[in-house]
């Protein structure tokens, strides 16, 4: 009911009130059910009269009423719980597949009274049980199929997915999106036979690295740098703060002098890797900086036709990143590649630096003409600088 209401259907709910604190039900249901003649849309008329049904014991009957407020409000939460406590009392297989919908359009628990909200907990545990149990019996059915790793892997995303476990993340590319290409949080090594060799070279690359800080981290600007007139949104604390740094090594295909001399032995690791050269947009390289009690909101990249390296070299504990549904600890040493163009976020919530090394690279999908194809276009388009592309890192 609101101030809106109607006065004869308030009159009419009031004497329901009365009815039903004199426990007569079926009285009460005769004016609620006169009050939905005038208001046929008021989805907490029929949970009133449902109600009434269920304290005489017609459950079938107090569902018939829930499901008349739903037809007209199908995302009432009240409702939606009401009818699946129903469900389960009569036995009903499909009880638990309904808590699954009334759990889902849940408001915040801060908006709920307690008995409402015990309701919600119970409800959440009951869900969280049945869908353990179609997982397990999932799993199970695809074990009976020999797989590799890899596709032991793949399997398991896919009945994630469908069990509404993870969320399903796409590229969304800010600029350039190249049709054709798969959407993988983090790529299997094997795709990447350098990989080994970049790895082997994080001691000579962190021994320049801190040669770098030695000096009082000169070079480090930050890595987000938007001009004032460019709405930021996500981006504002992190404007043009030092709390995220880059020191550029290759920035928009130009090699910085000034910090790539003073690291030969990383540019020698980079140069083997098979960066995009595209004008004004790649190769890229750096170090990322990250301050004590940073966070990278999340966010997606540029294009979707390169993909980006970490390799971890500076990292306390506490840190984390995220790409989709795969969150992951960077370990000294250990790179791996991912897609930038599917949301990903970073933090450090240690108190201490944590830094990176950021290298671009094509996406092993494409061949040398899409390749050739992709160049031309990006080069095309113009100066990144003057269409305000967001971060890519």
């Amino acid at each position: 009911m609101t101030e809106e209401t109607d006065p004869r259907v308030a009159a009419l709910d009031a004497s329901a009130a009365r009815a039903l604190g004199g426990r007569r039900f079926a009285e009460a249901r005769q004016f609620l059910m006169q009050a939905t003649e005038i208001a046929p849309e008021d989805p907490d008329l029929w949970i009133k009269i449902a109600a009434t049904h269920r304290a005489e014991g017609g459950l079938k009957s107090a569902i018939g009423a829930l499901e008349q407020g739903l037809t007209r409000s199908p995302r009432h939460f009240m409702a939606l719980l009401m009818r699946a406590n129903l469900l389960e009392k009569l036995g009903d297989p499909t009880a638990d597949e309904a808590y699954g919908v009334a759990v889902g359009l849940a408001p915040p628990d801060d908006r709920l009274d307690p008995p409402t909200l015990a309701a919600l907990q119970r409800a959440r545990t009951r869900y969280a049980a049945y869908v353990a149990q179609r997982r397990a019996q999932l799993q199970q059915a695809a074990a009976t199929t020999p797989a590799s790793p890899d596709e032991a892997k793949r399997v398991a995303r896919f009945i994630d997915d469908h069990l509404r476990l993870t969320k399903r993340y796409r590229q969304e590319p800010s600029h350039f999106y190249f049709p054709g290409l798969p959407d993988i949080e983090f790529y299997d090594r094997s795709l990447f036979p350098w990989l080994e060799a970049f790895e082997a070279s994080s001691t000579d690359i962190l021994e320049e690295l801190r040669g770098v800080l030695d000096e009082g981290g000169e070079g480090f600007v930050p890595y987000v740098d938007y001009p004032d007139y460019l709405p930021v949104d996500q981006w504002k604390e992190l404007n043009r703060n030092p709390d995220w740094g880059a020191f550029h090594l290759l920035k928009g295909g130009v090699r910085i002098a000034e910090n790539a001399d003073r690291c030969p032995r990383t540019m020698a690791a980079v140069a083997q890797l098979p960066q995009p050269d595209v004008k004004g947009r790649g190769p890229t390289a750096m170090f990322s900086a990250l301050q004590p009690h940073t966070r990278i909101p999340p966010h997606t990249g540029v294009s979707n036709a390169r993909l980006l390296a970490h390799l971890p070299l500076i990292i306390p504990d506490r840190c984390g990143f995220r790409v989709g549904n795969v969150t992951r600890e960077w370990t000294f040493g250990e790179a791996f590649v991912f897609d930038d163009t599917l949301e990903h976020e970073a933090w450090n919530d240690s108190d201490e630096i944590r830094i990176i090394l950021i290298v671009d690279i094509w996406a092993p999908g494409l061949s040398p003409a899409e390749r050739d194809a992709i160049r031309a276009v990006v080069e095309a388009t113009g100066d990144p600088n003057r269409t305000g592309e967001s971060p890519g890192a």
